[in-house]
């Protein structure tokens, strides 16, 4: 079998130095769709270096996502990229992000789930600086026909929505060269740019980064619920339910209490079709 989880598991973790500076953060915040309007007071917090706060959500491009590539080549791994889906994603801070900084990200195998017809990695970055832990970071990914022998399933982390009407309800277009643009931010796939990859892979046109529809989210629950301050955020996870694509519309509808908002990303245009699930932002 390709993937041992015995193995994969049981390997040493991967450490790696990285750094970011304002220009990194600025570029991800407009890869975000940050600046509009520019001269807005509360969207220049994310793109002049004067006035910079750190979305928590950079951490996913941070050192350019050192925790996805190294475990997908960690000891007892062995698969076809072709056949690797990213099925969720989560990051918990340990404190607010710097506008600059070095640290080390340590990445590992968390865990190997049997999903039957499919097998699902967790994998693990840590990073941290001089002054301590940064934060902690789990990329679920998933990897068609390698599944079914017999091991654990895993959790099922399905949260259902609030029987009411959401306490924010709001649209962030995507423009038609935003994945042009986030790619510079470390995601290289050409699944986000080349039209004949994007054929090949099965779509009409290159669709968006899923991270890139994680970041905006994120923005927009920051911008609507938390009164725009990053430092409240604790914690966020989402699945990933479907695609977008450059030029349409994300609906992020918003459901706030007891220091939790609760999230349903789908895509206007296509009849509300989810595009993140199961997402929560935990904050102060």
């Amino acid at each position: 079998m390709p993937i041992d989880p015995a193995k994969a598991v049981a390997a040493e973790p991967r450490s790696a130095e990285i750094s970011w500076d304002h220009k990194d953060v600025q570029l991800y915040h407009l890869g975000l769709g940050a600046g509009v309007p520019a001269t807005d007071p509360d969207e220049l917090r994310y793109t002049l270096e004067s006035r910079l706060h750190v979305l928590p959500s950079f951490a996913t491009v941070a050192g350019a996502g050192m925790g996805v590539v190294g475990g997908l080549s960690a000891p007892g791994i062995d698969i076809d990229l072709a056949a690797v889906l990213h099925g969720g994603q989560s990051i918990t801070l340990h404190r607010p992000l710097p506008t600059a900084g070095r640290a080390v990200s340590t990445s590992r195998v968390a865990a190997v789930y049997d999903k039957g017809k499919a097998a699902v990695l967790v994998l693990r970055s840590e990073a941290a600086d001089e002054d301590g832990p940064l934060w902690t970071s789990d990329a679920s990914i998933f990897v068609r026909g390698e599944g079914g022998w017999g091991g654990d399933r895993g959790p099922s982390e399905r949260l259902p929505l609030p029987d009411r009407a959401p306490d924010a309800d709001v649209e962030r277009p995507i423009r038609e060269e935003q994945a042009l643009l986030y790619r510079l931010s470390g995601d290289w796939n050409p699944l986000h740019a080349d039209p004949e990859f994007a054929k090949l892979a099965g779509f009409d046109r290159p669709i968006l980064h899923g991270l890139c529809s994680y970041g905006m989210t994120l923005k927009a629950v920051v911008d609507t619920l938390l009164g725009g301050d990053v430092t409240r955020v604790r914690s966020y996870r989402t699945r990933f339910a479907g695609i977008v694509f450059p030029g349409e519309t994300l609906r992020i509808r918003m459901w706030a209490g007891d220091g939790r908002v609760q999230v349903a990303v789908t895509a206007v245009e296509r009849d509300d079709a989810p595009v993140l699930a199961d997402t929560l932002v935990e904050h102060s």
